[in-house]
């Protein structure tokens, strides 16, 4: 493929896999994503807002009953986190894709755990095998698109050798994905991805029509979060919003709601604005009301 043709590809392929719509790009750098027709914000959550549920000892939430439960609170769509599946059989993917779909939920995504800036050899293989991996079962979850990390610097690293390596391994990544139409989604996760500028640079030097950004809105904590939300949220395919931002040296906040919607719209962003909730309350008890103001957000911005 002409590489100059990177976003009227993106075009087409989101058409299918993310409602994504995209114009000519240069060679060597994702530029913001061109969408065509208005803002379309859908409501999803992520399997993550349950973990406490999922994990414990006794009686754990199912995945199951995690579909029953964002169903219950009306949700547009899910993340299937990966860290929830006792079981990736051909049959279990099949049997969660189905149950989704009868209770009217969209599998938006899936996500993963992974260090990408680990030095080659056997551990950074195992990391791009687990990705690859779950490429798979993302096809066969019908999720379009995988949440991942770029991971942590080793010591000894330079700033310059990780970013290369970080490069380099998303690339792989992303050909092997996009041979099964799914897009992998860079999360601003501390590391080099902590600030907007180290989130961007990673999105610009990455040279696949299969990538962009999982932009998380809890997960910058310069001087002005709300701005680096800003500066990634052109180049998002999908988003996670957290119930609480946290600038430099102050405690978490209230996020503000009617602020990220009207920043999502601003760059035209159509997709998915799954909650990730982290905080301490039962999110049993705290989902519905949160779900609640962003919803009243959506309708009012």
């Amino acid at each position: 493929m002409n590489p100059s043709t990177r976003r009227g590809f993106l075009s087409r392929a989101g058409a299918a896999a993310a409602g994504l719509a995209a114009g000519v790009r240069a060679a060597h750098a994702i530029e913001p994503i061109v969408r065509k027709g208005p803002p379309r914000v859908k409501l999803g959550v992520c399997a993550y807002s349950y973990r406490s549920l999922l994990t414990r000892k006794e009686d754990p939430m199912t995945l199951e009953a995690f579909l029953e439960k964002a169903a219950e609170l009306d949700f547009d769509g899910v993340e299937l986190t990966s860290y929830y599946f006792k079981d990736t059989s051909p049959e279990f993917l099949r049997r969660l894709r189905a149950r989704a779909f009868a209770l009217g939920l969209d599998v938006a995504g899936t996500s993963v755990g992974n260090n990408f800036c680990l030095p080659a050899g056997p551990a950074r293989d195992k990391q791009i095998e687990n990705v690859k991996k779950w490429v798979e079962h993302s096809e066969a979850l019908g999720a379009p698109v995988i949440r991942i990390f770029a991971g942590s610097k080793q010591k000894d690293q330079s700033d310059a050798d990780v970013h290369k390596i970080l490069v380099e391994t998303i690339e792989e990544c992303c050909a092997y994905a996009g041979q099964h139409g799914i897009f992998l989604a860079l999360e601003n996760h501390g590391g080099p991805t902590a600030t907007a500028e180290g989130t961007l640079r990673i999105l610009r030097d990455v040279k696949s029509p299969w990538f962009g950004a999982n932009l998380d809105t809890g997960n910058f904590h310069g001087a002005d979060p709300y701005a680096e939300i800003a500066a990634v949220a052109p180049y998002a395919i999908t988003t996670h919003v957290k119930v609480e931002v946290s600038a430099a040296g102050q405690k978490p906040q209230p996020a503000d709601f009617p602020r990220i919607v009207r920043i999502l719209r601003e760059a035209a962003y159509r997709g998915y604005l799954s909650i990730e909730y982290e905080a301490k309350e039962d999110p049993l008890t705290a989902l519905p009301r949160h779900v609640k103001a962003i919803r009243e957000a959506m309708r009012e911005t």
